[in-house]
């Protein structure tokens, strides 16, 4: 394994009408973990999954793309669900979740996973105990031994204590190397805020880079004494934007793999341009369709190829 993500494991319900759902195997660690698998990653999960039919559903799906469950546990306690809609272009969320396998993950001893070159983390899974513990203490543990990548990917809903949340969250960036944070979350973390200006605080506190997307905006790679690289955000049909941020993450990693690994800090400004590229298109092709469903390398290596996303067409 050369990547192994941490967290969540759930099943998202998209609105496709009134009172109607459609399933998807999702949380965003997973997806990340399915993103970078399908394109061409050696990855691992963590997590706990239930043992009911959910639960069965989830580990099929990580089979079936090719992630290891190695460490994946298993109990009988309930599968987290959430219920997704889209409302003004973004995606807002409804979870029922007391009492679920995923928010009961407390592995004894802590996994140490084989050396892998990424450990991400982030999400629903760092907001209730004994997850959010034994996920940072795991994280902690591979300090130094990996490049961790970290997404808040912020649910306003589910923080019952901002304050805290925010305590928190200074614990998670001193223990990231790479972070990537959507524009919502930094208007919710911190409203009108000069975006700069708040980054460049992490970036003095623990990440040596920090990545910034804004949807149909583009992307934006900040790191402590170099200029901003920003790249825009190929031009789409977009059909439902849920997993998008996650496709973007898995897409990185799988990216900076295949330029040696290792965090941002020494790539030049135009590999770090085409990093971000390969993530946005990946991105991108992951909007075409309902639910997350990221692309795979020839799905993305056909379009990268037939499209010119320097200049965000496609």
């Amino acid at each position: 394994m050369n990547i192994v993500c941490i967290g969540e494991a759930l099943i998202d319900f998209k609105a496709t009408g009134a009172l109607a759902f459609q399933g998807y195997v999702g949380g965003s660690p997973l997806n990340v973990a399915v993103a970078a698998s399908r394109l061409g990653g050696e990855v691992g999960f963590a997590a706990q999954v239930s043992t009911d039919m959910f639960g069965d559903d989830i580990v099929a799906f990580m089979h079936e793309n090719g992630v290891d469950t190695a460490f994946v546990e298993r109990s009988d306690a309930p599968s987290t669900l959430a219920f997704v809609s889209e409302i003004g272009g973004d995606a807002h969320f409804s979870f029922m979740a007391n009492g679920a396998a995923d928010t009961l993950y407390d592995p004894r001893p802590r996994p140490v996973f084989p050396e892998p070159s990424y450990l991400q983390f982030g999400s629903i899974s760092l907001l209730a105990d004994p997850t959010a513990t034994a996920i940072t203490e795991t994280v902690a543990a591979h300090k130094g031994r990996t490049t961790i990548v970290f997404d808040p990917n912020v649910r306003p809903a589910l923080i019952s204590d901002r304050g805290t949340y925010l305590e928190k969250l200074e614990r998670w960036l001193a223990l990231a190397d790479i972070v990537k944070i959507s524009a919502q979350d930094l208007s919710w973390l911190a409203p009108g805020m000069d975006v700069e200006e708040l980054v460049s605080g992490w970036l003095e506190r623990g990440p040596q880079a920090v990545i910034v997307t804004r949807g149909a905006e583009g992307a934006s790679l900040l790191r402590q004494g170099r200029p901003i690289v920003t790249v825009p955000a190929p031009c789409v049909a977009v059909v439902d934007t849920v997993g998008a941020g996650d496709t973007f993450t898995g897409a990185l990693m799988v990216a900076l793999l295949e330029r040696g690994g290792g965090s941002m800090t020494g790539l030049s400004d135009e590999d770090a341009r085409e990093v971000l590229r390969f993530a946005a298109a990946a991105a991108a092709l992951n909007c075409r369709r309902a639910g997350a469903d990221p692309p795979n390398r020839p799905e993305l290596a056909s379009y990268l190829e037939r499209n010119d996303c320097r200049e965000g067409r496609g």
